[in-house]
């Protein structure tokens, strides 16, 4: 439709935030030999967070690093109903916005620490407990607050749908310790340095990272990276054989890169087939890490799988994130991506379509899978019901935009 050739590159032009600006230059096909014509370019500057090389929060590690004591700044009310609420992790009811506040904020690095212990996981592995604590504070920290949707508590949230998952009859009486380091510690770190924008975003803007992944599982990619770059930081497996700590990196890639939401049909036409033919195996590693795959792909995506006043808070922060990219777009006078436009797309239709499309096929199969458990019973009632009531609230907004309606 137009004849520009975009471009993006990257400088830093905030010394004091440490963020980096996205320049983008609308370039006239006719330019020619790199000469550009300052008449012929629109130069675009946007401050976005995951346009930075070195993050702020990283930079300041050697001179503000996380202190276990960091959580005392609570008082013991706050702690004490914290505490309560960790005694509770493995229920489906669990609010995270709810224990998100109770520790400050402090969310995925609390639970974390929390089930690594009651699942013997820092025994086990001889972990230090400062790298420890270090490490789950740097995953935590390169998490953007300012993303409506994909935060820190967004990873709390899948982490503890991914530890109820694991608790799986199933599944449990067969994972190892390193299955469940691996699946605890890949739901944490699953969405790290989120920019809060797209796949096609990053592709059609010609963004560095895109380049660099080759416009293939960009997002997903770069969590994986950005997740092992923190455990070498931190030095949390420096004591393990080389062998091994390399292996676990491997397998957190595995588990990260499932979440390619593009690669959906690919894990439920293999899921669905297994389950026909009857032929998983959990004593085989590797059918134990196909089934650590489901598992989070279901927790990243079990949100209208929670009750109501939980599962609408998430569709709406999700539709807003989605909102924002649509108002960038159109900004950066490119085109709306689908489901970013909100004159478009409600979120009643959005989480209808998604439902419809993405959550029940994966959760019917996992129902099967389970045999079904009451935890999976529960799940799909949720799900049948939140669907319900986006369809009476849809049906409620159309009726409202054309009045003549029945």
């Amino acid at each position: 439709m137009y004849a520009y050739c975009v471009c993006v590159c990257v400088c830093v032009c905030d010394l004091c935030g440490l963020f980096k600006y996205i320049c983008v230059f609308v370039i006239t096909a006719s330019a020619q030999r790199g000469e550009v014509e300052s008449s012929n370019r629109k130069k675009v500057m946007r401050q976005l967070s995951f346009q930075r090389y070195c993050h702020a929060s990283r930079l300041l590690r050697g001179f503000m690093p996380h202190t276990p004591g960091s959580l005392h700044l609570l008082d013991d009310d706050y702690l004490g109903q914290a505490a309560h609420m960790l005694s509770k992790v493995g229920t489906w009811n669990f609010d995270i916005f709810l224990f998100d506040r109770l520790t400050n904020g402090n969310s995925l690095v609390t639970l974390m620490c929390h089930l690594f212990n009651v699942n013997g996981l820092i025994h086990h592995f001889q972990l230090d407990i400062v790298k420890l604590h270090r490490f789950l504070g740097m995953v935590q920290d390169d998490y953007h607050s300012q993303n409506p949707y994909h935060n820190a508590v967004h990873a709390a949230d899948v982490t503890q749908a991914m530890y109820c998952y694991l608790k799986e009859p199933r599944l449990a009486e067969r994972l190892s310790p390193l299955d469940v380091f691996l699946g605890l510690v890949a739901a944490a770190a699953h969405d790290v340095d989120h920019p809060g924008v797209n796949q096609p975003f990053l592709i059609k803007t010609r963004h560095h990272l895109a380049s660099l992944y080759q416009n293939t599982s960009v997002l997903e990619s770069h969590h994986w990276r950005s997740t092992v770059g923190m455990l070498r930081e931190s030095g949390l497996l420096s004591h393990l054989p080389a062998d091994m700590s390399q292996d676990m990196e491997q397998q957190l890639g595995s588990l990260i890169l499932a979440t390619d939401i593009s690669r959906q049909n690919e894990f439920l036409s293999t899921f669905r087939e297994h389950l026909d033919n009857r032929d998983l195996d959990l004593q085989l590693a590797s059918h134990r890490h196909f089934m650590l795959q489901i598992a989070l792909k279901c927790a990243d995506v079990c949100n209208p799988c929670r009750v109501w006043e939980l599962s609408r808070q998430w569709s709406e922060r999700v539709c807003e994130e989605f909102y924002r990219q649509g108002d960038l777009e159109r900004k950066f006078d490119l085109e709306i991506s689908p489901l970013c436009d909100q004159q478009a797309n409600s979120v009643p239709a959005i989480q209808i379509g998604f439902i419809s499309y993405i959550v029940e096929p994966l959760f019917e199969e996992w129902q099967r899978f389970t045999e079904p458990s009451l935890l999976s019973r529960t799940m799909m009632g949720h799900l049948h019901k939140n669907k319900a009531r986006w369809s009476s609230l849809r049906y409620a907004q159309t009726t409202v935009d054309f009045p003549g309606l029945d």
